[in-house]
């Protein structure tokens, strides 16, 4: 097997550069989607039920993709083509989704419309965003894999303080944020449109800038040529079976978090609403008052917080010799922040939290693809493996949605303890790090 070259900084970065908009997309949707459904009439309870679409689509799209493109050779590349068409379904659906209370619909016909749209847009994210991973797996030597998915985790953090700040910064501009009765305010409706052109642009210069090697590139960088010939008798289950040990030991610790975070991205919203708003989020016309939209729009910001917490984290995190102590470190961080956010009723004090969530965050965007395409080399099969390993970041997330309306009543149906519970869940993951072998 011959070395991968070392790339340049460009070429690293180009590699990765589309999941800038891939990631404002993203981070829209995780803003959003609660106060979208809520504004449609969405009750609390039942609010966690319409994220397991998200990581849904995730489980079945991204091994699907995975193991395709690891099948696939046109003149565009292997991993390009999926790129580019789950782009183009997500610009389409990003300007139908907000709108869902738009077309004068009932409220439970704007509901089913929505989340077919949400459907659409979970399967186009996850296909555009799958390819950018298995870029950095097939191109980049193990001495620069870290830092390309440093990068990527750059690009990640910075396109979603872009989308978490555009409905604030559109009500700046004097973009209207209140709306009629289940209908979404303009102020969410344009920042799905202006993502969506962010998102086209971005992967189009991808397409134009990035040149996959050829099968014979491959197989010579990536020593699979006597393993190529078994690439399409494998199956999921087989590379499951043989998938090694840390797989399984990093896959344990993505349970905890993701579940932690899902419960961030749907009770946020109610949470800052009541504890710094004082919306009583109990009444069934919370979501139709101006006090609840101007926190949603908060909400943008604190997760923008969050994210250049997390940038900076990042930064920080090399500079530790123990890696497994330095991703353990930042996953109880972020458990502390997670349980302050209950007890801080000033808007900017809440800063100070999602500074702390920001570390989590960006351990859990690195540390474990790290771990993971280390341990898989000389594997084969990378894609695939890869998508398999996504599962870890969707089946907590359905799991949490599914329990979230029965733990929301267990903590009294109020939003913001569930953040004590995902504090918690960070916590339980910090534990279950010690369990890693780091090679």
């Amino acid at each position: 097997m011959k070395t991968k070259p070392d790339l340049s900084f460009w070429k690293l970065w180009n590699l990765s550069f589309g999941f800038f908009g891939v990631q404002i997309a993203y981070a829209l949707q995780s803003a959003n989607i609660s106060r979208i459904f809520s504004t449609l009439g969405a009750d609390p309870h039942n609010l966690s039920y319409f994220w397991i679409l998200p990581p849904l689509m995730g489980i079945l799209v991204q091994p699907v993709v995975g193991t395709l493109s690891d099948r696939t050779w046109t003149r565009f590349g292997r991993r390009i083509p999926y790129l580019f068409v789950g782009a183009l379904v997500a610009v389409l659906v990003m300007c139908l989704l907000p709108n869902s209370g738009s077309f004068g619909l009932a409220v439970g016909a704007a509901m089913i419309f929505g989340l077919i749209a949400l459907m659409f847009l979970d399967t186009s994210i996850n296909m555009a965003m799958q390819p950018f991973k298995m870029l950095v797996g097939d191109m980049v030597n193990e001495k620069q894999k870290a830092k390309a998915y440093s990068i990527q985790s750059f690009l990640c953090n910075a396109g979603s303080v872009v989308g978490f700040v555009f409905p604030f910064v559109f009500t700046w501009l004097g973009v209207q944020n209140v709306a009629a009765e289940g209908v979404v305010p303009d102020s969410v409706i344009w920042s799905f449109y202006v993502g969506a052109a962010i998102l086209i642009l971005c992967v189009i210069y991808t397409t134009i800038k990035v040149k996959e090697w050829n099968p014979q590139e491959y197989a010579m960088y990536n020593g699979v040529q006597n393993k190529e010939e078994k690439e399409d008798s494998a199956n999921w289950f087989t590379l499951l079976k043989n998938a090694p040990s840390t797989f399984w030991k990093v896959g344990l610790v993505q349970f905890f978090c993701w579940a932690a975070f899902m419960y961030m991205w749907t009770y946020t919203n109610g949470s800052i609403a009541s504890v710094c708003w004082g919306v009583d989020m109990s009444v069934k016309e919370a979501t139709e008052s101006a006090a609840y939209q101007a926190a949603g729009n908060w909400v943008g910001i604190l997760f923008a917080v969050q994210a250049v917490g997390s940038v900076i984290w990042a930064t920080i995190l090399p500079r530790f010799k123990n890696t497994k102590m330095a991703y353990s470190l930042s996953l109880v961080l972020g458990g502390i922040g997670f349980a302050l956010v209950p007890f801080v009723h000033d808007q900017y004090v809440q800063f100070i939290p999602f500074l702390l969530i920001g570390c989590a965050w960006a351990a859990m965007l690195a540390m474990p693809f790290t771990f993971v395409t280390n341990a898989l080399q000389g594997y084969g099969h990378m894609g695939a493996y890869l998508g398999l390993f996504n599962g870890t970041i969707c089946v907590p997330q359905i799991v949490a949605a599914l329990l979230g309306g029965v733990i929301l009543s267990l903590v009294g149906s109020v939003q913001s303890n569930m953040m004590i519970v995902a504090g918690v869940l960070l916590v339980c993951g910090a534990a279950a790090v010690t369990i890693i072998k780091d090679k």
